[in-house]
This record gives C-alpha cells, sequence and structure tokens, in this order.
C-alpha cells in the first residue's frame, strides 16, 4: 500500500490502512529508538508515544516529506523529551536529595488552595467519564501501571489498552475543559 493510499485510508477509519502503517513503520521505529534507548520498557514506550503523536497530527501532515521522514522527526523529539526529564530528575534529585523537603517548606497556603481545587477539578472530571474510562486512566496515571499491566488486569491486548488509553484521555480532557 503506497504512503498516500495508507494515510488516507487511516483518515477515513480504515482499520486495514492502520494497521498496514503499524506493520511498516512499528518495527522500523522500535529498531531505531532500542539503538538510542537501552531499557525495552522505555522504548516501547516511545514507540507509543510517537505513534499516537503521529496519529494525533496526521490531519496536519501536507505530504512535504516522506511518512517516515516526519515519524523519525516526531520519534527524535520523544527521545530528547525522554532524556531531558531523566537528567533534570537525575541532577535535580541527586544532587540536592533535600529539595523536596525545602519546595514543601516553600508552599504557600494560596498554593496548597490552587492543589486542592485541581484535585477536586480532576476528580469531578473523572466522575462525568464512562466507568470503564475512569478504570484505564487511574490504572496508568494514579497507579502507575504499565500498558502491559493494564491490559492483564483488564483481561484485554496491549493494543487495545492503548486505542481505549487514548478515547479516555480525549474524553477526560473534554469533561475537564468543561468544568
Amino acid at each position: 500500500m503506497r504512503d498516500e493510499s495508507m494515510l488516507s485510508g487511516i483518515l477515513s477509519h480504515d482499520k486495514r490502512a492502520l494497521f498496514q502503517f503499524y506493520q511498516t513503520y512499528a518495527p522500523k521505529l522500535s529498531r531505531y529508538i532500542e539503538g538510542k534507548v537501552h531499557n525495552p520498557k522505555d522504548a516501547e514506550e516511545i514507540l507509543q508515544d510517537t505513534l499516537f503523536n503521529f496519529l494525533e497530527s496526521l490531519r496536519d501532515f501536507e505530504g512535504r516529506s516522506h511518512i517516515q521522514t516526519y515519524l523519525y522527526a516526531i520519534c527524535n523529539h520523544k527521545i530528547i523529551d525522554f532524556y531531558r526529564r531523566k537528567k533534570i530528575r537525575h541532577t535535580v534529585f541527586s544532587q540536592i536529595p533535600q529539595l523536596e523537603a525545602l519546595i514543601t517548606e516553600l508552599t504557600t497556603p494560596e498554593d496548597e488552595l490552587d492543589t486542592v481545587l485541581l484535585r477536586e477539578k480532576i476528580s469531578h472530571a473523572l466522575e462525568k467519564l464512562m466507568p470503564q474510562y475512569r478504570s484505564l486512566l487511574q490504572s496508568k496515571y494514579i497507579d502507575g501501571l504499565r500498558i502491559d499491566e493494564i491490559a492483564k488486569n483488564f483481561s484485554v491486548t496491549v493494543k487495545s489498552v492503548e486505542s481505549r488509553l487514548f478515547r479516555a484521555r480525549k474524553a477526560f480532557v473534554k469533561a475537564f475543559v468543561s468544568i
């Protein structure tokens, strides 16, 4: 399947085109990421982030480059972001272990109120979601489970969890913004 027909198929919700896209590009990206990120779980997370980001930005893709070039550009940004976050965490918390206590002391009552209000808003947004979406989001972001662990808990495939999480995140954003 040529790239143009694959893209138009994906945009028209053709599952075969999406499957072909995944079969074509996921292995290439995976090998590329594994050469840059040595932890397989981190590499898988970056791969999924890259693919989701591509699908979210597909409508804006103008075809001035090949799909593969566009995917690798997104992937490089995801890898850079991964290492940037890792470096910041390592630098901050290894160099200044007392930082957490210091930050806690510096919070003002207004900051604490903002935190409480944000938690309430998140809670209200979660309450507006379908129970399945709520459970998925809680498993991923509150319980901190990996996608494969969530799939095992829900007795579904990893791909199913990924697509459901995508829809759950969209529903959460819609609910959160409406509050």
